[in-house]
């Protein structure tokens, strides 16, 4: 391969790797300045046709026709921030109300190209910016971040914070061995980490929940030094 060649592909296979490594393609696009909708062509065209394929697209030259303007690319990122609770539809309102003309899919393809298009990870932005910047959040920013929590919690959804933080244990109907009797499992897993533990006994009691703890999980716990 030339030096020519490399310098092309390079750049390319490295944002594919990148992403990759951490898990994350918003991340990855952001510290080597690419945009989302990049990221997705370089992995089709690497997955279908190689370092060749990449190489190719440096001949042809970008079509930018279907991309809008910086400013309001910027302000329908501005708006997601503002009231998160928006879908798109309402956001394409609201934006054109103040001047900026823009479409339901053309707010929708900013969201996708920013990894904002779920109502959880524009929340999930907004806090991250606000721990980030150290701004105050307004009272219905608040709103839609309370209504996010109570909502995960009808579910039973809990945030933790480290391993450690907060444990789920529960009791399984395991069968009937012949001589024995009936068999329970008892079941620990660590929210965070998702570390599991587990354990056969003949009853099912708050004792031997208590056992399964005491003998098994903080010992663990304790021999890595998480409190």
């Amino acid at each position: 391969m030339s030096s020519v060649s490399e310098k092309i592909i390079k750049p390319k296979l490295g944002l594919l790797e990148l992403a990759k490594t951490l898990g994350n393609v918003s991340s990855a696009c952001q510290i080597l300045g690419y945009s989302r909708d990049s990221f997705y062509r370089f992995k089709t065209l690497y997955e279908n046709g190689g370092e060749e394929a990449l190489q190719e697209i440096s001949r042809k030259k970008p079509n930018e026709k279907n991309r809008v303007p910086a400013h309001v690319e910027q302000a329908v990122i501005d708006l997601a921030f503002e009231n998160p609770a928006l879908g798109q539809g309402r956001a394409a309102n609201e934006l054109n109300r103040r001047g900026v003309i823009v479409s339901s899919s053309g707010v929708r393809s900013i969201w996708l190209r920013n990894d904002l298009e779920s109502f959880k990870k524009r929340l999930k932005a907004l806090e991250a910016k606000s721990a980030q910047d150290g701004i105050l959040l307004t009272e219905e920013q608040l709103q839609a971040i309370e209504k996010a929590k109570l909502a995960k919690e009808a579910h039973g959804e809990i945030e933790t914070e480290h391993p450690g933080y907060l444990g789920s244990q529960d009791t399984y109907f395991v069968g009937t061995m012949k001589g024995v009797g009936r068999i329970y499992q008892q079941t620990f897993v660590d929210t965070y980490s998702r570390i599991a533990f587990a354990k056969l006994y003949t009853e099912k009691t708050a004792i031997t929940a208590a056992h399964m703890l005491n003998e098994t999980v903080l010992p663990w716990f304790n021999s890595h030094e998480v409190p």
